[in-house]
C-alpha cells in the first residue's frame, strides 16, 4: 500500500503530470473545505482498508497491468473538490484526492466508493481506451477535412475537434463501467457502495447531454443498486 501528501504537484490537464489524456475525474459543488483531523485519520484508514483491495481485484483481472496503486493528496491551495486517476510515464496508477474533496465526503462509505471507483478506472483500462478513441477522432475529421481540400490550419482544427469528440464517445460507459466495479471493490473492502452512491447527491445532475463526460446521477444510483444486488 502506497499513500503520500504531495507538495506543489506539477499541473497538468488540471490535475496532476500524466502522459495520457484528462484524469477521470469527479467533482461536486460545496464550496472547499479544508478536513479536520479526524476527517484526515478517516482518509488514512480508508485507504489502508480499499487500497489493498483494488490491487488484488485488479491482479485479479487484469494481470497485464501494474496494480501498485499510488495514492496521493493534491495540497495545493484553491482546489476544488476533486478526485482523479490517471498514470504516471511508467504506467502506475496513481489516484488523488484534493483537500477539499476529503473534508466532503460525509462518512467512510462515501470515501471508499469514490476510492474504488477511481481505481476501477484504472483496472477497466479506461485511459488508453479513451487514447484510442481520441486518435481516432482525430484521423477520421482530419482526413475528412484534409480531403476536402482545406488548409493546414483548418486540418489542424478538426484533428483537435475530432480528437475531443473522440475521447467524449465512449465516457459516459466508461463512468458507468467504473461504478459497476467500484462497488465491488467497495464491498469486499467492508464498506457499503449503497452508503458511498449517496456522495452524488452533492454533485449537480449532469443529465444526458450529448457529448457529456458523465451520465445522469439516477443512472449511475441505478447501477449501483443493481450490482449491489448480486454481491
Amino acid at each position: 500500500m502506497r499513500w503520500i501528501f504531495m507538495l506543489g504537484l506539477v499541473v497538468l490537464t488540471g490535475c496532476v503530470a500524466t502522459t495520457g489524456p484528462a484524469p477521470q475525474r469527479q467533482t461536486a459543488a460545496r464550496a472547499p473545505e479544508m478536513p479536520t483531523r479526524a476527517e484526515v485519520q478517516r482518509f488514512m484508514t480508508v485507504v489502508q482498508r480499499v487500497e489493498p483491495l483494488a490491487e488484488r481485484e485488479c491482479r485479479s483481472r487484469a494481470p497485464q497491468l501494474n496494480c501498485d496503486f499510488r495514492i496521493v493528496v493534491d495540497d495545493r491551495p484553491g482546489q476544488q473538490i476533486n478526485a482523479f486517476y490517471t498514470q504516471d510515464r511508467s504506467g502506475r496508477p496513481i489516484i488523488g484526492f484534493t483537500l477539499p474533496m476529503i473534508a466532503a465526503v460525509r462518512n467512510a462509505d462515501e470515501l471508499a466508493f469514490v476510492l474504488g471507483h477511481e481505481a476501477a478506472h484504472h483496472i477497466a483500462g479506461h485511459l488508453p481506451r479513451q487514447q484510442q478513441n481520441a486518435a481516432a477522432g482525430a484521423i477520421i475529421l482530419g482526413g475528412l477535412a484534409s480531403l476536402s481540400g482545406a488548409s493546414q490550419g483548418v486540418v489542424d482544427q478538426a484533428v483537435d475537434i475530432g480528437a475531443g469528440v473522440g475521447a467524449r464517445s465512449y465516457s459516459k460507459q466508461f463512468e458507468l463501467e467504473a461504478d459497476a466495479l467500484g462497488t465491488v471493490i467497495t464491498h469486499r473492502s467492508g464498506y457499503s457502495p449503497l452508503r458511498g452512491v449517496e456522495f452524488f447527491s452533492q454533485i449537480p445532475d449532469p443529465g444526458n447531454r450529448f457529448l457529456g463526460t458523465h451520465p445522469p446521477n439516477a443512472q449511475r444510483v441505478e447501477t449501483v443498486r443493481r450490482v449491489a444486488a448480486g454481491l
